[in-house]
C-alpha cells in the first residue's frame, strides 16, 4: 500500500524521538503514519502518534511554494489554538537526511492518533450510523471553538472529521484554514465541491487567495448533517460536478432546496438554517450549536456537552467487532485536495494490534491519576486529565479538579446561580471567566454570556489553578491542593494573607479535602 502513497516512508524509520510504524492515510501532497514514542524521549509525549509527512523539501519551485504555504498554515493554527474538538499537534519536525532526497527536507507533524475517519464510518456501512445525532453535535462544538476563536476552517467535509478511541470527535486537516481579518479570510483556492457554498463556486480569486466567510462551513455543516443522517446530500445529482451545478441553480432561485423525507423534522429545520441561499442568511455558529444540542436530546452531561447523556461511557461509532476495513473515504476529494490527517485515502479503520487495549475508554481514561469507582462521571475524565496535564505544576492534579467540580456543582454543568451571578459546572463568573477562556492566555475580547459549556469551563479552571499556584507563599500549613481550591474560590491574597485557609473558606476547604481523598488512587498524593 505504501508505493501509492504520496510520501513513502519505510516502517522502522526515525525522526525525532519517534518511529515509523504502519500506514494510516494519504492525499494528494502528503501521507500520514502511525509512529511510536522510542528512547527517552520527553516523557509528557504520549507513546503514540500519528506523523504526517509533507514533503516541503522536493518538487518543483511552484509545487514547493503551496505546499509551504498550506503546511504553514496548518502548523499556525495548531501551535496557537488547543480546543476540545481540534486534533492536538504535540511538535512539529523537519527531515535532515541527505541520502533520502525523496524524504530531506519533509515537514513532519506529530498529531494525536485517531482510531478512523467519519468518511470510513459512512462507508463502511451502507445505513446512517445510529450515533449521528451525538456525532454531530460534536462536529458542531469543534467549528463554534474555531469560529470563536476567529478562525474558519474552510473543508470541513467527512474525510477531516476523526472518530477518537476514547468515543470523542476531533476536527482536522487545518492546511484551508485561514484567520478572520473582520469579516472574511483568505484561503487557497481549492475545496471539495460537495461541501462548497455557492457563493465560492462563481468567486473571483485574488493574489491573497478567495476570500471566505464562516458562513461557509456553516453550509459545509449542513451537507455532512444531510449526509450523516440520511446516507444523501442533500442536493441531487450523481457526481459532484452535477450536484454543484444544482447547488449553484438553489442559490440562484431557479431550483428549490428538497430534503430527505428521512431527515427528522428537527433536524430539518437546522439544514435548512444552514443550506440558505445565501451567506447573510445562514445561521451562525453558536446558535446552530444551541439547536443542534437540543436536536441532538442533550442533557449537558457529556465533557462537551454531548459526548454522553448519562455516567457511563459511550462510543459515537460502532465497536471493534461490528467494523470493517474500507479502503478509500467515502467523500470526493479534488484532484489538488491538500492532505489533511484523515483525508483522501486511509489504510484500515482497525488500529494495530492491542489497540484495544491501549486506548481504553472514556471510564477508565487516566486510572493511575484518577479513582474510577468513586463517582467522578466518566463522561468528564478525558477533559479532566488533560486539563490537569496541560498545567503540569504541582498540586494541579486530575483528582483536585474533581473534587472542586463536585464541590462547585456536584458536575452539573447547567448549573445557573443568578444571585451569585455563577453558571456551568465550574461556577464561573462571566467577568472573571473572560481573563481564562483562552489557551493563549488573553482574556476574551466581550465577557461571555452563559450557559458555559465543560468544554470551555474546566480548561478555564485548570488555567487559573495554574497561575494561582506559583502566587501561593510556600510553607503554608496544610495540603497544598486543598490550598488551591480556597484560592480558587476567593483569592491567593487571601490565603496568603490568612496563612492558609481563611475561616469563611474552611466549609468549602474540608469538602474538596474529603473528594480529593475519595478521588486519589492509592499511592498518589
Amino acid at each position: 500500500m505504501t508505493e501509492a502513497y504520496a510520501v513513502t516512508v519505510p516502517k522502522g524509520y526515525r525522526i525525532g524521538g519517534w518511529e515509523v510504524r504502519e500506514p494510516i492515510a494519504t492525499g494528494a501532497f502528503g501521507s500520514v503514519y502511525a509512529a511510536r514514542r522510542v528512547g527517552e524521549g520527553d516523557e509528557a509525549l504520549p507513546r503514540v502518534a500519528a506523523l504526517k509527512f509533507l514533503p516541503t523539501g522536493t518538487g518543483t519551485p511552484r509545487q514547493l511554494t503551496h505546499l509551504r504555504e498550506l503546511a504553514e498554515r496548518e502548523v499556525a493554527l495548531l501551535r496557537r489554538l488547543r480546543r476540545p474538538r481540534l486534533i492536538r499537534m504535540y511538535e512539529t519536525l523537519t527531515v535532515d537526511d541527505p541520502g533520502r532526497p525523496e524524504l530531506d527536507g519533509a515537514t513532519v507533524l506529530v498529531l494525536e492518533r485517531a482510531e478512523r475517519s467519519l468518511a470510513g464510518l459512512l462507508a463502511a456501512s451502507p445505513r446512517p450510523p445510529g450515533c449521528g445525532p451525538v456525532l454531530l453535535e460534536q462536529v458542531c462544538e469543534g467549528l463554534a471553538q474555531l469560529h470563536r476563536a476567529g478562525w474558519v476552517h474552510g473543508d470541513l467535509k467527512p474525510a477531516n472529521v476523526l472518530l477518537m478511541a476514547d468515543g470523542s470527535v476531533r476536527l482536522a486537516d487545518f492546511n484551508m484554514a485561514a484567520e478572520l481579518e473582520g469579516t472574511h479570510a483568505y484561503t487557497p483556492a481549492f475545496s471539495t465541491p460537495d461541501y462548497t457554498p455557492p457563493e465560492l463556486l462563481w468567486s473571483e480569486i485574488g493574489e491573497r487567495g478567495r476570500r471566505i466567510r464562516p458562513s461557509a462551513d456553516v453550509w459545509a455543516f449542513g451537507v455532512l448533517a444531510h449526509l450523516v443522517l440520511t446516507g444523501a446530500f442533500p442536493l441531487p445529482g450523481a457526481t459532484p460536478a452535477v450536484r454543484r451545478d444544482a447547488a449553484v441553480a438553489y442559490a440562484r432561485g431557479t431550483d428549490t432546496l428538497r430534503l430527505s423525507p428521512e431527515l427528522p423534522d428537527a433536524w430539518r429545520e437546522i439544514v435548512r438554517a444552514c443550506l440558505a441561499r445565501t451567506h447573510a442568511d445562514r445561521i451562525r455558529a453558536e446558535a446552530l450549536l444551541r439547536r443542534v444540542r437540543t436536536a441532538a436530546g442533550s442533557t449537558g452531561r457529556g465533557p462537551f456537552r454531548s459526548r454522553e447523556r448519562a455516567p457511563g461511557p459511550r462510543r459515537p461509532f460502532p465497536s471493534r467487532s461490528r467494523r470493517v476495513a474500507v479502503a478509500a473515504a467515502a467523500a470526493a476529494t479534488t484532484a489538488m485536495a491538500a492532505l489533511g490527517y484523515g483525508i483522501s485515502v486511509w489504510a484500515g479503520d482497525a488500529p494495530p494490534a492491542g489497540g484495544a487495549a491501549r486506548a481504553g475508554s472514556a471510564a477508565s481514561y487516566g486510572a493511575d491519576e484518577l479513582r474510577t469507582d468513586r463517582g467522578v462521571p466518566s463522561a468528564y475524565r478525558l477533559l479532566i486529565v488533560e486539563t490537569a496535564h496541560d498545567c503540569g505544576r504541582e498540586g494541579v492534579t486530575p483528582a483536585l479538579i474533581a473534587a472542586m467540580l463536585k464541590v462547585e456543582s456536584n458536575f452539573d454543568p447547567d448549573l445557573s446561580d443568578p444571585a451569585k451571578d455563577e453558571y456551568g459546572i465550574a461556577r464561573w463568573t462571566p467577568k472573571v471567566l473572560r481573563w481564562w477562556m483562552n489557551e493563549d492566555g488573553t482574556p476574551g475580547e466581550t465577557v461571555p454570556e452563559p450557559p458555559f459549556p465543560p468544554a470551555e469551563s474546566i480548561p478555564a479552571m485548570g488555567r487559573y489553578l495554574c497561575w494561582i499556584a506559583p502566587r501561593l507563599e510556600s510553607g503554608l500549613p496544610g495540603d497544598r491542593r486543598v490550598l488551591l481550591a480556597a484560592a480558587y474560590r476567593t483569592s491567593y491574597r487571601k490565603v496568603n494573607d490568612a496563612g492558609g485557609v481563611p475561616p469563611k473558606y474552611r466549609d468549602y476547604a474540608n469538602r474538596v479535602a474529603h473528594y480529593l481523598k475519595e478521588y486519589t488512587p492509592p499511592g498518589e498524593k
